[in-house]
């Protein structure tokens, strides 16, 4: 048999493999509960038809100890790539909560960190789309060793790539130190949370009733705890405030803003702002009011 068309044909299987994963009952699953899949997000975030994955194909770490079963699914739940968001390069990495509750594994995290090395090769942003249980029990150690390797990555990119990580779900455990380490946080409220223990354990423990929301949902960690940035109503709004918020950022330390023509929407004198501010310096004054006559239209 021609060797070529033997990989070609297992080349073949394993995209309808793939395609096959991903079925339909899952995906309502997922829109059930407010939420989009790993793929939808990924297409809504970049320009049409620019997104390159990487590592598709892989499949979770094989366990030397039964505790629990590991799915043999392609991917390890994790998409991750690059591609062009407004024509500007950025390379991501999605978690898939449909494979195994987007946990992380050993070969999970590899991909994870493989993305974040070649972001900060190429001097472009990273943004993170977490969906995640945590670490996988299935894997022991293996896992939190995972962990290690991926925080080690922000923080040697600190200061030098925009990193965003943006909560669509769950960040349980593990999966919520690493977004509290990037540069900015954006929160879907009531479908996404961050903690590192559940309702259930606070209960066993503390025997205290707490919601969802109110241990670590989006208002909380945006009006509390400071960790969230910004909070939107729904995945689809976050998606297009993460592109326009990108917009406003370098793809790295030593490149400038974005520079775009002005629109004249903002007059060189604005006769307004002598009248916003008061003269007596004990009367207060909305300062916000100051800030929307100083920027464009409605980008604040």
């Amino acid at each position: 048999m021609d060797l070529s068309g033997k990989y070609y044909k297992a080349f073949i299987d394993r995209q309808e493999a793939i395609r096959k994963q991903y079925s339909p009952k899952l995906t309502e699953k997922q829109h059930s509960k407010g939420k989009l899949t790993a793929q939808e997000r990924i297409s809504l975030l970049f320009d049409n038809g620019s997104f390159e994955e990487i590592d598709a194909f892989v499949t979770p770490a094989d366990q030397p100890v039964e505790f629990g079963r590991v799915e043999r699914a392609y991917g390890d739940g994790v998409i991750v790539g690059h591609g062009k968001v407004n024509g500007r390069l950025v390379f991501s990495y999605a978690q898939d909560f449909t494979i195994m509750g987007g946990s992380l594994g050993i070969v999970h995290a590899k991909k994870i960190a493989k993305i974040q090395e070649m972001a900060l090769k190429m001097g472009a942003p990273i943004i993170a789309l977490i969906d995640s249980g945590g670490a996988r029990i299935q894997e022991g150690v293996a896992s939190l060793s995972g962990y290690a390797g991926i925080f080690h990555n922000i923080i040697h990119s600190s200061g030098i790539i925009p990193q965003i990580s943006v909560i669509m779900g769950p960040a349980a455990g593990g999966a919520v130190y690493s977004p509290a380490l990037t540069d900015f946080v954006f929160m879907v409220n009531h479908t996404s949370y961050m903690f590192v223990t559940g309702p259930n354990v606070v209960k066993e423990v503390l025997n205290e009733d707490v919601s969802f929301d109110g241990l670590g949902g989006a208002e909380v960690h945006a009006r509390k705890s400071g960790v969230a940035q910004m909070i939107y109503d729904d995945e689809e709004n976050t998606i297009l405030a993460l592109k326009k918020f990108l917009s406003y950022l370098p793809s790295n330390n030593v490149e400038n803003p974005p520079v775009v023509a002005d629109d004249g929407s903002v007059p060189d004198v604005n006769e307004k702002l002598r009248d916003i501010v008061p003269d007596d310096p004990n009367k207060a004054y909305d300062v916000r009011d100051v800030i929307n006559q100083l920027v464009d239209r409605n980008s604040f």
